[in-house]
């Protein structure tokens, strides 16, 4: 039985417990809050949800109709390679072009040029084009994302400074996990409705907002190189490739992030999974493609508040990711699997998160655009070769084996830069 004095002191342990609790959830919504507080990152943040869902929307109908057609994990695997294989070998070049170069007139060509092949593939869809003709705007795609990865990853630093990094890129993953629910649950409605050239139609009119803010809106800051101080591109090449081996952090978080690619490589080993192991039809798989942004959109929110990431933290969230992913591979029925993929939306966005802003805390300005080429390169520049990977795992092993391919590659390069993140800051 406690004395009168403790008896007295346990209010004041508890209020003052609850203000610690009040005080720490308003420092992370003013942390979620502070790159909102620019007018120029608002506009942009509006316009990437509606042009990443329309992103999503397209993805979800041409793996469905590629598998539709053709019935093979190794079609839905040409698909990624198609899609990001330039960016695995173009992004040295862009990242250095995007340290160089106004990175707002970058990406105005770079949504322009969306916008034209998204309507390319509207109107060749219902023509029913041999597979390569239609995979060819795809391709194109491909060469400009080469060129918008890195100079979007830097933009968001132009909009907001670098004091709010880590808030600006975990919005920005909210932004792309908010598309993970609406742009699946869009292509899912579409695919069932009216058809696919919908979808891509649906695709490159969402294109247009992103694009009127780019050229309404200038940044307050922009931080390129000058042309006459900066190195020739392959010496700049060499600079941004130095500054990744000799930050420890760094070159820990590209393999695991190359390694994610094999989960979040999601047109791969869903719709088999989907169809095959769930025996779920179109409807069925945007719905678990949906959930897993459900479940990410929170981790991404909560990622937000969290202050600035260390090693530690990512790789315990990548370990976790990992984790989930076995469990969502070994599913015995629906309802699991959709519980499993939130779950592992909701951990995996939050190590993403974490990895990708610790890489840009951890990079000066001088590099910053070299350094996101090489983070754009191990995700998502590797799809091509982690989407053929699990298409052979499905190919071979099953519908389940690419889920577990990608539980046992992220397991393994988590282990393998323990010690190197144990530097992080």
């Amino acid at each position: 039985m406690g004395t009168d004095a403790e008896a007295d002191a346990e209010p004041h342990v508890r209020d003052d417990a609850s203000r610690t609790g009040a005080s720490a959830r308003g420092g992370a919504l003013a942390r979620i809050g502070q790159p909102l507080r620019t007018p120029a990152f608002r506009w942009w943040f509006g316009a990437q949800v509606l042009s990443a869902s329309g992103a999503m929307t397209q993805t979800v109908a041409l793996s469905w109709l590629v598998l539709q057609r053709t019935h093979s994990a190794w079609w839905l695997g040409l698909v990624t390679v198609v899609t990001w294989v330039p960016l695995l070998l173009l992004g040295p070049w862009t990242g250095a072009l995007a340290d160089r170069a106004d990175r707002r007139r970058i990406l105005i060509a770079t949504q322009t040029a969306s916008v034209l092949l998204g309507l390319a593939l509207a109107l060749l869809a219902p023509l029913r084009p041999p597979l390569p003709v239609l995979l060819l705007p795809t391709a194109l795609g491909g060469v400009v994302t080469a060129f918008d990865a890195p100079a979007r990853q830097v933009y968001v630093v132009d909009l907001v400074g670098a004091g709010r990094i880590a808030g600006a890129v975990s919005l920005y993953e909210v932004t792309m996990n908010a598309s993970r629910v609406l742009g699946p649950a869009l292509g899912g409605v579409l695919l069932g409705t009216v058809g696919a050239w919908a979808c891509f139609l649906a695709n490159a009119l969402a294109f247009a907002p992103p694009l009127a803010v780019l050229l309404a809106v200038r940044p307050a800051t922009v931080t390129p190189a000058s042309p006459a101080r900066a190195p020739r591109v392959r010496g700049a090449v060499r600079d941004g490739l130095r500054y990744v081996r000799a930050d420890p952090p760094i070159r820990a978080c590209l393999p695991i992030a190359a390694a994610s690619g094999t989960l979040f490589n999601l047109g791969v080993a869903l719709p088999v999974f989907a169809s095959r192991a769930l025996h779920l039809g179109g409807g069925g798989y945007g719905a678990l493609m949906a959930a897993f942004g459900l479940g990410a959109l929170p981790g991404a929110v909560l990622a937000a508040g969290g202050g600035d990431p260390t090693g530690r933290q990512v790789r315990r969230l990548a370990l976790a990711t990992a984790l989930l992913t076995l469990l969502l591979a070994c599913s015995p029925n629906p309802p699991v699997a959709f519980a499993a993929v939130a779950a592992a939306g909701f951990v995996g966005i939050r190590f993403v998160t974490a990895a990708n802003t610790l890489v840009q805390l951890r990079s000066t300005d001088a590099v910053r655009g070299r350094v996101m080429a090489a983070w754009s390169m191990a995700l998502p520049g590797t799809l091509p070769v982690t989407g053929l990977l699990v298409s052979a795992a499905v190919q071979l092993g099953g519908p389940r084996a690419g889920l577990l391919l990608s539980a046992a590659a992220l397991a393994a390069t988590t282990l393998l830069g323990w010690r190197a993140l144990r530097a992080g800051p």
